[in-house]
């Protein structure tokens, strides 16, 4: 496992894993290559993770050049196959239908710079398929579910929700596929994926509605009151990113353009390929969130069932992680 950083860095994810690291960046072609001798297959995961329009430079290099620099490597060390973790948001929108792997993806609509660069990255991967290597890619839909470490931003969310600082939310919704069934996805496709195939993991999709009541049943804390006009949340949303960019260049909007786009999209996917060719068969989003409700109460970012403690949300890290947030 590539871990971003030295000897010195503990990710506290990895505690008890009974996994060979080394130390790198995916930005780093020689380390990466360190990284992939020696292996048979290999599962590429990380991404840095984004729904705002900055840091562009940095998304791209390692979204799109940390991939190419996996990919190389795999090729270059007789690697027999490798999975990469795609993304929902770089699959093509089919109107008044649910979206399949095949729908082109139309790239002068507006996209932040995260969902432009996993288009690139899957198009490295096809890339390196015409050219010989066994990839398949994986596609994520926004990600629930334990040892969410980051937190990513569903799982701030849900801490906020448990702590009620959520005050108000806004209609939308979307397709979540539970960190379980993400897992079993990709081990599934590492298994019986097709060279060159994407395939679409989601668990199910659900409404904002839907979600808040699934949360206000596990943390044991009524929904917000309040409920926000989408389209009034995204005219604000608009003005606030360069303004919060500028005076709190560190802090993390709930909701941001990108992320209201998103939601307001409602769009659905479409699984059949990991169904058919996969034998994909998820569980439920109610599962995924009680899931990491437990897992927090254990880290004691949450004090006990139906009791949530305010403390301190840990600072969200800027270096390639599981993909885990709106895609």
């Amino acid at each position: 496992m590539l871990v971003r950083g030295d000897r010195a860095v503990r990710p506290p994810a990895l505690e008890g894993l009974a996994v060979e690291r080394a130390f790198g960046d995916l930005r780093d072609a020689e380390a990466v290559h360190r990284a992939v001798e020696g292996c048979d297959r290999v599962f590429h995961c990380a991404a840095q993770v984004s729904t705002t329009s900055g840091a562009k430079q940095e998304i791209y290099r390692t979204n799109v050049l940390g991939t190419r620099n996996v990919l190389v490597a795999a090729r270059r060390t007789g690697v027999t196959r490798v999975v990469a973790t795609g993304s929902f948001g770089a699959t093509g929108e089919a109107p008044g239908r649910p979206s399949a792997e095949d729908q082109p993806f139309y790239p002068f609509s507006r996209h932040a710079p995260y969902t432009m660069s996993k288009v690139l990255a899957e198009h490295e991967c096809l890339r390196a398929a015409a050219e010989g290597l066994d990839v398949v890619i994986a596609a994520s839909t926004a990600i629930i579910g334990p040892h969410d470490y980051a937190p990513s931003r569903m799982g701030r969310l849900l801490l906020d929700f448990a702590h009620g600082r959520l005050r108000a939310y806004l209609p939308g919704g979307f397709e979540f596929v539970s960190v379980r069934d993400l897992v079993q996805g990709h081990l599934l496709a590492m298994r019986h994926g097709r060279p060159g195939r994407k395939y679409l993991l989601s668990t199910q999709f659900r409404t904002v509605d839907e979600l808040m009541d699934i949360y206000s049943s596990v943390c044991g804390v009524p929904k917000p009151s309040l409920r926000i006009p989408a389209g009034l949340m995204a005219g604000v949303a608009e003005l606030a990113e360069p303004v919060l960019s500028m005076v709190a260049p560190g802090r993390h909007a709930r909701f941001t353009p990108a992320a209201i786009r998103f939601l307001r999209s409602r769009r659905r996917a479409d699984c059949s390929r990991a169904f058919d060719e996969l034998g994909y068969r998820p569980t439920g989003i109610a599962e995924a969130v009680e899931e990491a409700y437990a897992c927090f109460v254990r880290r004691r970012l949450i004090d006990r069932p139906g009791h949530a403690r305010p403390a301190p949300l840990p600072r969200v890290r800027t270096a390639p992680a599981v993909t885990a947030d709106v895609p």
